[in-house]
């Protein structure tokens, strides 16, 4: 599977274990949590299928502080990219679609 694939030769994942992992005919359903390198924790909830995708990367320190989270939660229908967000320092920024490769090389530029 490609997200355990990334998360094996991330540079930045220091170990995760698998929380649940479903497949299915047309998808499947992944929940993942990360140690990082430098200590931070990355939470990895991924549904996918023929008709939807769901997401969510919580990353967050030691200490359980937010640091970002990217995720398609149907709320914040404000923004123009709903319901594509991040959340960031106590506020929402608008996000287009986002992978598990992507949240782990801004990460990776993050922790440079």
């Amino acid at each position: 599977m490609k997200i355990l694939k990334l998360l094996d030769n991330s540079p930045v994942i220091y170990s995760y274990e698998i929380k649940d992992f479903k497949t299915f005919s047309d998808g499947f359903y992944i929940k993942t949590e990360a140690v990082l390198k430098n200590k931070t924790l990355l939470f990895i909830r991924e549904y996918f299928d023929n008709n939807e995708r769901k997401y969510s990367y919580h990353w967050q320190d030691a200490n359980g502080n937010l640091i970002m989270r990217w995720d398609n939660a149907p709320h914040h229908n404000n923004l123009k990219t709903f319901p594509h967000h991040i959340h960031k320092e106590n506020k929402i920024y608008e996000n287009y679609h986002i992978h598990i490769e992507d949240v782990l090389e801004i990460i990776k530029k993050n922790l440079s």
